[in-house]
């Protein structure tokens, strides 16, 4: 009898295994076939990928081409102002300082503009009064 059941648990046993060993020989099959599909894929992938680096590449010299020669236009775009800006400036401020002065001489002094407030001296504490210092004034002018 007690041969019987360790015959019959072996067999179990056996079964239990060989349904075991059978999934995993699907599993294996299923995992070999995604790899054999991986490498087909990946290899024009790897491909598509080295010559859009080479492509990156050749469009980065292009890059670095340009922004050397942005550089040079910069340089010299620079040393031209310098350049007009000693040559023109010194004349175009004396120019427009004669316009003025010839403006304000041909203009007068109105006589709707009201003169100036007088301003006020303070010497050390105390006010110097409007009178005596409207003469002052005059007298600069």
């Amino acid at each position: 009898m007690a041969g019987i059941l360790v015959a019959v648990f072996w067999a179990i046993l056996v079964s239990f295994l060989a349904v075991a060993l059978a999934r995993l020989a699907q599993t294996l099959k299923a995992t070999t076939k995604l790899v054999a599909d991986v490498t087909e894929q990946a290899v024009p992938l790897l491909a598509d990928a080295s010559q859009a680096v080479r492509s990156a590449q050749a469009q980065l010299d292009r890059v670095d081409a340009i922004a050397s020669d942005v550089q040079e236009v910069t340089a010299n775009a620079s040393a031209l102002s310098t350049t007009v800006a000693s040559t023109f400036g010194g004349p175009l401020v004396k120019v427009a300082a004669f316009g003025y002065g010839v403006r304000r001489a041909l203009n007068g002094r109105k006589e709707d503009v009201p003169a100036r407030a007088p301003r006020r001296t303070v010497i050390v504490g105390r006010t110097v009064p409007a009178a005596r210092r409207g003469k002052r004034n005059n007298r600069e002018r």
